[in-house]
C-alpha cells in the first residue's frame, strides 16, 4: 500500500494569505500612527530641554545662547551632541538667541512621515504647535 502525502490545496493557501493580509492591513497604519506620537512626544520633550538649558545658560552668561552648538558647545555641555546638530528622531530643531530672548522650534523632518505638529518654545517655557506643514516653509510666526 503506497501511502500519499497531502499538501495544502491552493484555495487554502489563498485564504491564509487573505488573513495574513487583513491583519496586516489593520496593524500597520496603527504601527506608523505610534511611532509618528512617539517622535512628537520626543520633540516636545526636547524642546523642554532646549528651554531649560537656554535659562540654565543664560543664568551663567550675559544672554541666551545664539544657537544650538552654543548649548552643546559649552563646558559643560547642556545638551547632548545628538541634539547639538539639530536633528533627532524624526525631526529638526533650531535655537535663535539674543540677550533677553531666545526661540527654539522643532519641524518634522519629513511632514506626515516622521511627524504632523511642529512646535515653537521661548523664553516663557510654553510650549505651541501648529499642524500646518511647517516643512512647506511656514514661518515661525504660525507657531506662535
Amino acid at each position: 500500500m503506497i501511502r500519499r502525502k497531502r499538501g495544502f490545496t491552493l484555495v487554502e493557501i489563498m485564504i491564509v494569505v487573505a488573513i495574513i493580509a487583513l491583519l496586516a492591513a489593520i496593524a500597520i497604519p496603527n504601527l506608523l500612527r505610534a511611532r509618528l506620537n512617539a517622535n512628537e512626544a520626543a520633540a516636545v520633550s526636547a524642546l523642554k530641554t532646549i528651554a531649560s538649558s537656554a535659562i540654565s545658560f543664560r543664568s551663567v552668561n550675559a544672554a541666551y545662547p545664539a544657537n544650538l552648538a552654543a548649548l552643546s558647545g559649552a563646558t559643560p555641555p547642556y545638551i547632548d551632541a545628538v541634539l547639538g546638530g539639530g536633528a533627532k528622531q524624526g525631526y529638526n530643531f533650531a535655537l535663535t538667541g539674543a540677550a533677553n530672548t531666545f526661540t527654539a522650534t522643532a519641524r518634522p523632518q519629513t511632514y506626515q512621515t516622521t511627524g504632523v505638529r511642529s512646535f515653537f518654545v521661548d523664553e516663557s517655557g510654553v510650549i505651541r504647535w501648529t499642524d500646518v506643514d511647517a516643512a512647506a516653509g511656514a514661518a515661525d510666526g504660525a507657531l506662535q
